[in-house]
């Protein structure tokens, strides 16, 4: 079953998926199919060896690499079982995100002027990250990849992210004038290399560090936990999804290709990860909310 394993991962690979965590859940699986004398997949196995984890959520996500491996061998070899979908019942739970106001966003980037810095670089260049950030709806991790080459006359190129797909970002002419100003900062620091965002030392900023750097500019604007959780900078993302839907045109049709030009503008290859952010934009709830009593009543949806 290895050989099957190393075939699956390079057609995967071949298609621009990483499959770091598959190859090793893989190769688990099928060391442990084969103490058993199985060459080819069965449910029984599948179940026993994923539950070995810990939590259900690992359960799942073990299982389910097995379910995909399963049928992709499937279409060649049908002795293999095709185990059914999530037989640990797992429901994916997501933490209810904290949605900054214009005022607490205001309140971070004054907080990154004033980082210590050996030559006041550092102090623009968070202050220039964050304002993109919330000006974007970029993921950090595209933020931190773009190099000065991919600013274009049209926006931003992102590319090959989260999902291996390459995007145009356009931006509003107050985004254009504040990273100009940051570059122009850049340059005059005499600072080079290919990266828009670096350290005084000149380096690309580091993804552990960023986040570091993000929750002490929290505490220093002075916004507070939700519990024991402070504000993330991955936040400012859902921030721009919500506000931008809440200035969605009136009109659910219009609504709905709003919703669809969103889920392309963020990068998301499932507009169901776009549809999430209604559960955070209060004001579309509501109006859902009223359409579906309507429709329960009688009424018109």
């Amino acid at each position: 079953m290895i050989a099957a394993v190393e075939s699956y991962l390079a057609v995967r690979r071949a298609t621009g998926f990483t499959l770091s965590n598959a190859e090793y859940l893989l190769r688990s699986f099928a060391s442990f199919a084969s103490d058993q004398g199985q060459t080819h997949i069965r449910t029984a196995t599948a179940i026993a060896w994923a539950s070995q984890a810990e939590s259900l959520a690992q359960r799942h996500t073990r299982y389910q690499t097995v379910c995909h491996f399963a049928q992709y061998l499937r279409v060649e070899d049908p002795r293999h079982e095709s185990p059914p979908e999530n037989h640990f019942g797992y429901r994916k739970t997501r933490r209810v995100p904290h949605i900054y106001s214009r005022d607490e966003i205001k309140s971070l980037i004054l907080a990154a002027t004033k980082l210590p810095s050996s030559d006041s670089l550092l102090p623009k260049t968070y202050a220039a990250l964050i304002s993109l950030l919330a000006a974007t709806g970029l993921r950090i991790s595209e933020a931190l990849h773009l190099l000065v080459s991919d600013i274009i006359p049209d926006g931003l190129l992102i590319r090959k992210t989260k999902f291996q797909k390459t995007r145009l970002v356009p931006l509003h002419d107050t985004a254009v004038a504040g990273l100009g100003r940051y570059l122009a900062c850049r340059q005059g620091a005499h600072r080079g290399g290919d990266h828009v965002f670096i350290s005084d030392e000149g380096q690309p900023l580091i993804y552990w560090k960023v986040h570091s750097v993000f929750r002490t500019l929290v505490k220093s604007a002075g916004l507070k936990p939700a519990g024991s959780r402070w504000p993330r900078i991955h936040e400012l993302r859902h921030t721009f999804a919500v506000r931008a839907l809440e200035s969605s045109p009136a009109g659910r049709q219009r609504i709905g290709q709003h919703m669809l030009a969103l889920a392309t503008y963020l990068g998301h290859v499932n507009i169901d990860a776009t549809y999430w952010y209604l559960e955070t934009t209060p004001e579309l709830m509501r109006d859902i909310a009223v359409v579906a009593e309507n429709f329960v009543q009688g009424g018109r949806p």
